[in-house]
């Protein structure tokens, strides 16, 4: 659908529609949008695509660089200080080996969270209270401005590393295929959005995202860092069940109420009010009920996860294929400070002795426990 001009939006800010309202009020306008777009096709696709994106070489090529330093950048913090704080922290092999991942995650997103959070509620941008007004005054060419757009370099050039970093760099786990699906959908709503002039719902998109990738690292991190050393770290474990929590709060919080409420209902229902010919109308609604979609799959590895925790009493990642060889080595390094206290009363009863050298009982395992 091919069109130039946005109008001007209403003063009032809108209130934000149900889940009822939403799925009536999106599917009606998509369907009426359906029906008038009689000239619909690869043809009209060609020709609105020729005439509304606009993206240099130079922007091109910058994002293909920054790809390429958020890899270097990396890698270095990974050797030069992930890797050594995991063997000083003495983490157990399986969590050491992924430890590094988890870090440059929550470094980054702490990061770039924090950046659209000033551009949202510190700024004059009002996309997060009034979400129709991100296609207010919408025209075709439009400049972006440079705080946002160097949000989209950041993002943009981080998604770009994060398909080649899932690959050949993360540890594999059983939703990685959708997460490298997920990149790619992420970096073409980047890309397409910046190209089209749909920055402004682009940010508040990246904003509901990134705040999850946060919390799932923190929560993560303290796994890893509360039986470092073979031990019990009291502080960790409630770190971690803290993280967990929240994380599954703001999960559906953010990802399936004010995503949808927000950010669908004005892409579907507001766009073509503000600009009744909007180019690429069904693509980007695609891409966005797609990201939905896998929203909705990962809550459900959540709600796994809940259960599990509600059944265990420990939170781990319930994503991650069994790794027979790195719990083998994980036994063996607690099996050591077990023998060597044995040693001096081996004909203590073994339950009795660990509970008078103040230790920690978790899966059958005997740990030292420390604040």
């Amino acid at each position: 659908m091919g069109g130039h001009t946005g109008g001007t939006g209403p003063v009032e800010v809108e209130p934000m529609p149900g889940y009822l309202d939403l799925i009536s009020r999106a599917s009606t306008v998509m369907l009426g949008a359906w029906r008038d777009c009689s000239t619909c096709g690869l043809e009209l696709s060609k020709r609105t695509l020729l005439d509304n994106a606009y993206i240099t070489w130079v922007e091109i090529a910058l994002f293909f660089f920054c790809a390429f330093l958020w890899t270097q950048i990396r890698r270095g913090l990974t050797e030069s200080m992930f890797k050594p704080l995991a063997r000083w922290c003495r983490l157990l092999p399986k969590d050491a080996a992924k430890m590094p991942e988890s870090a440059w995650k929550l470094v980054f997103y702490t990061m770039s969270w924090c950046y659209s959070t000033y551009l949202l509620f510190f700024s004059s941008y009002s996309f997060f209270h009034d979400p129709p007004s991100v296609f207010y005054n919408w025209k075709s060419g439009m400049s972006v401005p440079l705080d946002i757009a160097i949000a989209y370099l950041i993002q943009g050039s981080f998604y770009g590393h994060s398909i080649y970093a899932t690959v050949y760099m993360d540890a594999w786990r059983k939703d990685s295929a959708v997460m490298v699906v997920h990149h790619i959908i992420t970096l073409a709503l980047i890309s397409f959005s910046y190209a089209f002039r749909y920055h402004n719902v682009g940010i508040l998109v990246l904003f509901l995202h990134d705040i999850n990738d946060i919390q799932l690292e923190f929560t993560k991190l303290n796994i890893y860092l509360k039986s470092r050393g073979g031990g019990y770290y009291l502080l960790n474990d409630v770190l971690s069940n803290m993280g967990s929590v929240s994380f599954s709060i703001t999960w559906f919080w953010f990802r399936l109420y004010w995503f949808p409420l927000k950010v669908l209902y004005a892409t579907c229902v507001s766009s073509l009010q503000s600009v009744p010919n909007i180019p690429f109308y069904f693509f980007f609604n695609a891409l966005l009920l797609a990201l939905l979609l896998m929203n909705i799959y990962w809550f459900l590895f959540i709600v796994v996860f809940v259960v599990k925790v509600l059944k265990m009493k420990e939170v781990n990642d319930v994503r991650e294929y069994e790794d027979e060889d790195g719990s083998k080595a994980a036994a063996g390094l607690l099996r050591k400070p077990q023998a060597e206290n044995n040693d001096d009363d081996d004909d203590d009863d073994a339950g009795h002795h660990n509970s008078a050298q103040g230790k920690h009982i978790q899966n059958g395992i005997s740990k030292e426990k420390h604040l």
